[in-house]
């Protein structure tokens, strides 16, 4: 009472019950000795609970009991393509249970009356559990074990751990190939036609192929032209999972063909210097040298793009490995798309694309225009009149004092060397001078770290000078 199973990953060997299951122990047997099993495919595979076959159709829908493929003329020919199984003194359909890895199981069809509370006909699909009894308990009523495997369990092991789709058909095809009765206790029905040999696969087997077993995915193919098109697949893999998390409008993105990639640049080199060099092959849109956000200093590289995809052909072949400033740069095309995702997220949000962190600009410490506002911030200009919270601080006045006493002491000093002179500038500055006498007479004296002892020297100061 034993079958042998020859699959495509293989062999299984299973004992069935006929003293506990007689009905169902003839239906499988007679169906192996007709080869009825032979092409089949496991059609449902869930790991570490079922691997379901038996269905010629290789839809989970089809398959008949052997009363079906009897003759018509035969006394034991049955109409019906399922049948059920009768009930024991339990009142149920057998009292072995989905216990451990490797029972063998009757599929059970839905059908009106069958079996103990409606469970259901069987035809000629089976399967093995591949999982233990915390994970098959569910099973127990519904489908009907009539055997175990006592060989092979580590064939349905890679049966279990086999890649499936979204219905749990194995992606690469896992077959039965041919099926031997080892013994069989039962004679046969009348009508039971035994072919001489296996037969060929139906039409609708052979449809419902998908990858062989043995089938070599690349067939007479040069390995160069196979590790291609494993970049490539590994490439589009990447591109869709940039897609997914947003890093890249769409996976076929492709880089602009009018934009170069220079490196090994000096860092001395400026945009300037490198938009003047690469202009001569044609127009170009913009020219910019990417620089450390914190420090400003040159990374070294650069993009140019040209208005023309011919232009950067040119400098492509013209420009690489010349010297420029002492350093001989690589010049390639761009693989950057960030351009391109940035019009994509304008376009797609109707806002102002992110503006390029990497731009071609000095440290706020070598800018001339940084330091012409730091100077007109400290002085107020551009900014009086501000906010409230605005902190302005305007020295205009005491800047002026300054350049005035500057004069004054640069008018004592040449009257000195030359003995005489410039009487007309000083009496232009006796005017401020008392001016500005009066307004420090005025101011509080001795405080402010030493201000009373700069208005004493100014008071003697001027006080010599209206004596000359």
């Amino acid at each position: 009472m034993s079958v042998l199973f020859e699959t495509s990953l293989g062999d299984i060997i299973v004992d069935l019950e006929t003293t506990l299951c007689p009905v169902l122990s003839l239906n499988f047997l007679k169906l192996c000795k007709i080869y009825y099993y032979n092409f089949t495919s496991f059609h449902h595979v869930i790991p570490h609970f079922i691997a379901q076959t038996g269905d010629p159709t290789d839809t989970g829908t089809g398959g008949t009991s052997v009363w079906n493929q009897l003759e018509r003329g035969s006394k034991e020919w049955s109409k019906d393509p399922y049948f059920v199984p009768p009930l024991n003194e339990f009142g149920t359909h057998t009292k072995l249970r989905h216990s451990s890895i490797g029972t063998l199981s009757m599929a059970m069809a839905k059908k009106e009356g069958g079996g103990a509370e409606g469970l259901g006909a069987c035809g000629s699909q089976f399967f093995f559990t591949l999982g233990n009894e915390n994970g098959t308990e569910y099973l127990d009523g519904k489908h009907v074990v009539f055997g175990r495997v006592v060989e092979g369990l580590e064939t349905l092991e890679k049966i279990g751990e086999s890649l499936t789709d979204q219905d749990g058909r194995p992606l690469r095809d896992i077959r039965i190939r041919h099926v031997i009765v080892l013994d069989d206790p039962f004679p046969d029905p009348e009508g039971l036609l035994v072919p001489p040999s296996s037969p060929v696969p139906t039409k609708a087997q052979l449809a419902s192929l998908r990858i062989g077993e043995d089938e070599d995915l690349n067939p007479d193919e040069d390995p160069e032209v196979v590790a291609r098109k494993k970049r490539e697949h590994e490439a589009s893999a990447q591109a869709l999972t940039l897609e997914m998390v947003g890093d890249l409008p769409f996976a076929s993105v492709a880089p602009p063909e009018n934009v170069l990639f220079v490196c090994k640049l000096n860092q001395v080199t400026t945009s300037e210097d490198l938009e003047l060099i690469f202009s001569r092959f044609g127009e170009i849109l913009s020219c910019e040298i990417i620089r450390d956000t914190k420090t400003g200093d040159s990374l070294q590289y650069a993009f140019v793009e040209f208005q023309e995809r011919e232009s950067a052909e040119k400098a492509y072949v013209k420009m690489d490995n010349v010297l420029v400033d002492d350093r001989r740069i690589h010049v390639d095309f761009s693989q950057s798309v960030s351009k391109l995702h940035n019009s994509w997220v304008f376009n797609k949000t109707g806002g102002r694309p992110p503006p390029n962190k990497h731009q071609d600009r000095e440290p706020p410490s070598r800018r001339s225009d940084h330091r012409d506002d730091s100077d007109r911030h400290r002085r107020g200009g551009g900014r009086r009149g501000g906010g409230d919270d605005d902190l302005v601080f305007d020295l205009n006045e005491v800047d002026s004092r300054r350049r005035e006493e500057k004069r004054y002491r640069d008018d004592r000093g040449g009257d000195r060397r030359s003995g005489g002179g410039g009487g007309d500038r000083r009496r232009e500055d006796h005017g401020s001078s008392s001016r500005r006498r009066d307004e420090r007479d005025r101011s509080p004296r001795g405080g402010g770290g030493g201000g009373g002892r700069d208005s004493y020297r100014d008071r003697e100061r001027d006080r010599d000078y209206r004596r000359r």
